[in-house]
């Protein structure tokens, strides 16, 4: 495969860290060309340069070595998505959305094969993908006292759910990207400050009820 062959690392002996990640970064390297479900474990070693029975040395399984590539480049988006946090809070949450659209469209193949393909469907994917949205719903949380917003349960439920609608919206917009990249940005961006206070009027509103007169019930607001 051009451009993915490392021939100079071919030669030299690599120590089993080394030889671990190189076999991470051909792999990262292939799903720039190809979905998750095509990368064989026979191209793998043909281009490390190793056996296909020392492949397995690293790695158990195809399966693990999937995992560990899904794992990576979900760590990866993390760190090139993470919040600039000398910006303004708004201006912050727009970096770190203008950085995940343009990750996920260079990418765009890897990503939708990775969260609406076969791996889907896999329990250790999902784990993956669940600890990925956690780290994602956490770090957003972070900054909301930033806007006097408070991360009660209201909110946390919220925040889940913007995270969910931003997965989903971008896998219908790689696909079919009926709107242009600016316009996705703005729908990403102005959601979350719509769920999060709608969570807070919905805290007040609980809060109302339960000091309410007994005779008189609390009225939603």
């Amino acid at each position: 495969m051009e451009g993915v062959k490392d021939t100079d690392t071919k030669r030299r002996r690599l120590g089993p860290e080394q030889r671990r990640a190189q076999l991470i970064d051909l792999g990262m390297r292939m799903l720039a060309q190809r979905p998750l479900d095509q990368i064989s474990v026979e191209d793998i070693a043909d281009e490390a340069g190793v056996s296909r029975g020392l492949l397995f040395h690293y790695f158990s399984s195809k399966h693990e070595f999937h995992v560990e590539l899904v794992r990576h480049i979900s760590r990866d988006m993390l760190e090139c998505t993470a919040p600039d946090e000398a910006l303004e809070p708004f201006d912050m949450l727009r970096g770190t959305i203008v950085a995940y659209a343009d990750y996920v469209t260079e990418r765009r193949a890897t990503y939708v094969s990775m969260l609406r393909g076969s791996a889907s469907g896999d329990p250790d994917m999902r784990e993956v993908f669940e600890d990925t949205r956690t780290a994602m719903v956490e770090r957003t949380l972070r900054y909301l006292p930033d806007i006097e917003i408070e991360a009660g349960p209201a909110v946390r439920l919220a925040v889940h759910g913007w995270v969910a609608f931003v997965e989903d919206i971008t896998i219908a917009w790689l696909r079919d990207p009926v709107i242009d990249r600016d316009q996705f940005i703005e729908l990403a961006v102005g959601a979350l400050p719509a769920v999060t206070y709608a969570a807070v009027g919905l805290g007040e509103t609980a809060r109302a009820g339960s000091v309410a007169p007994k005779d008189e019930p609390a009225r939603l607001a």
